[in-house]
C-alpha cells in the first residue's frame, strides 16, 4: 500500500520561506500526477499546485503564482513545495496528493481527482 508523508511545516514570519517535502513509501509514484493542497479552518480544501508525472508541466493557483514552486524527484520518490514570500493568508494544513495515470490535466484542480493523500503538515505564517 502506498503512503504519502509530509514534512517541513512550522511557524514562519511573513515574507519568509518554507519548504515542504512529501515522501512516498510502500510504492513509487513515478507515473502519478502530484499535487499540494491546503485547508484552513472553515474553508474547503483547495489545490495550490500540481505537477505532471514527468515534471514537465506545472500548475498553480492564482493566489500562489510567483511565490510557490512545486518540483519532484522521482528517483527519491519525493515531491516538494518551495514557498517564498509567505503571507498570513497562507496559513493552513498542507497536504500532498497523488493521482495515478491515465491523467486528466483538466481536473488537477479538483481535490476529489486525487486518490492518495498524506496526513498533512501545519504551516503557520505570522504577521
Amino acid at each position: 500500500q502506498g503512503q504519502l508523508v509530509e514534512s517541513g511545516g512550522g511557524l514562519v514570519q511573513a515574507g519568509g520561506p518554507l519548504r515542504l517535502s512529501c515522501a512516498a513509501s510502500g510504492r513509487t509514484f513515478t507515473s502519478h500526477t502530484m499535487g499540494w493542497s491546503r485547508q484552513a479552518p472553515g474553508k474547503e480544501r483547495e489545490l495550490v499546485a500540481a505537477i505532471s508525472w514527468s515534471g514537465g508541466m506545472t500548475s498553480y493557483a492564482d493566489s500562489v503564482k510567483g511565490r510557490f514552486t512545486i518540483s519532484r524527484d522521482n528517483a527519491k520518490s519525493a515531491v516538494y513545495l518551495q514557498m517564498n514570500s509567505l503571507k498570513p493568508e497562507d496559513t493552513a494544513v498542507y497536504y500532498c496528493a497523488a493521482h495515478r495515470r491515465p491523467s486528466n490535466w483538466g481536473r488537477i484542480g479538483y481535490p476529489d481527482y486525487y486518490e492518495y493523500w498524506g496526513q498533512g503538515t501545519q504551516v503557520t505564517v505570522s504577521s
